[in-house]
């Protein structure tokens, strides 16, 4: 294991045993973190523990079933918490997510949580959001239209469609195409992100609002600390 790994490992270790209760329904979210939180809910349900999780993807809930963590739908039971990694976090804790594709659902389930959890590591700190592409989730009858309104709209963005490995068109859990949006530094993610749903096709971003967020984990330098908010919408 990696020293990144390692650090991915114990935020999503530490997130898991600071905020779960036996007994409570979980939202998990998906990545190269968040596998890592699903992990720990693993051990736990493993010990007897009643553990039920809400998954942000298709991914997730095959890792979960794998581990014999109970599944529930979204609506079908209250979410105590979410726990989700970000591509970004900004000093207000506004977020960019989506790296994975999966943060349509990633944010219906932190939305429907009493409360929304990030773990990350510390190289995804930044004062502002914009570094890491915005993902636009499109559908994709309509993918063309909104890739020139977009750059329309945001003259210098560099809108490209996001590949799979194999080079084709990535498809979402929902069927529908991604959009990788360079906007550079975003000073009003949350304005933003309400501008870009206001085009006709787009499905979700992954901008996430600073008041979304009730805590924020970094793993880093041999602990795992809770991050202060510097600043709120």
């Amino acid at each position: 294991m990696t020293e990144a790994d390692e650090h991915k490992r114990a935020v999503g270790f530490a997130a898991v045993d600071r905020y779960v209760r036996s007994g409570t329904c979980v939202g998990l979210g998906t990545g190269s973190t968040a596998r890592w939180a699903v992990e720990r809910v693993g051990e736990r349900v493993a010990r007897g523990e009643n553990i039920v999780v809400v998954a942000t993807s298709a991914a997730t809930e095959r890792q979960c079933r794998e581990l014999g963590i109970p599944l529930a739908a979204l609506g079908e039971r209250e979410i105590d918490v979410a726990i989700d990694g970000a591509d970004e976090v900004a000093a207000d804790w506004s977020l960019t997510k989506g790296g994975g594709g999966a943060h349509f659902r990633e944010k219906a389930v932190a939305l429907a949580a009493r409360a929304f959890v990030v773990i990350v590591t510390a190289e995804k700190l930044v004062e502002k959001l914009g570094a890491f592409p915005t993902p636009v989730e499109v559908v994709p009858f309509t993918l063309a239209v909104v890739t020139r309104a977009i750059e329309i709209a945001y003259p210098g963005a560099r809108v490209q469609q996001r590949l799979s490995r194999d080079g084709t068109p990535f498809v979402t859990d929902n069927g529908n195409a991604l959009v990788d949006c360079a906007f550079g530094a975003i000073d009003d993610p949350a304005a933003l992100d309400a501008a870009l749903r206001e085009i006709h096709g787009v499905v979700a971003t992954g901008l996430f609002p600073g008041p979304l967020t009730a805590a924020v984990l970094v793993a880093g330098g041999g602990e795992v600390r809770e991050l202060l908010r510097i600043a709120s919408r």
